[in-house]
């Protein structure tokens, strides 16, 4: 089973929000060839980030954990994510009330979009 890593230092973040870049109204996706090895070579180096403009931490974490339980499904499909890059993820507000099958084409679509 794949699990996800986070990204830890500071100048981690800065290199990966620096290359390929996806946005939607619900999140934009930050990606970048890895850099740094993971742990394992079955691990997804990927970050979920959410801004403190966004609301309390209740729902902060709420868009967090939709999110990665749609990175999980991704990680299902084959071929859906790239495992040989960085990424970050922003959350956005919107995200918050809507439902993960609504999110869930939005982010393969954009995760085939920095693909290629």
């Amino acid at each position: 089973m794949v699990k996800l890593e986070s990204l830890k230092k500071s100048n981690q973040f800065k290199k990966a929000l620096k290359e390929r870049k996806v946005h939607t109204d619900y999140f934009s996706i930050f990606a970048a060839k890895n850099f740094i090895r993971p742990k394992q070579k079955s691990n997804l180096l990927i970050s979920f980030v959410m801004k403190k403009k966004i609301g309390k931490a209740v729902k902060r974490n709420k868009i967090r954990r939709k999110l990665k339980a749609i990175v999980q499904k991704l990680l299902k499909k084959r071929g859906a994510i790239n495992k040989d890059y960085t990424y970050i993820v922003f959350g956005k507000s919107n995200a918050y009330a809507q439902k993960q099958d609504v999110l869930l084409p939005l982010m393969e679509k954009s995760f085939s979009k920095l693909k290629k």
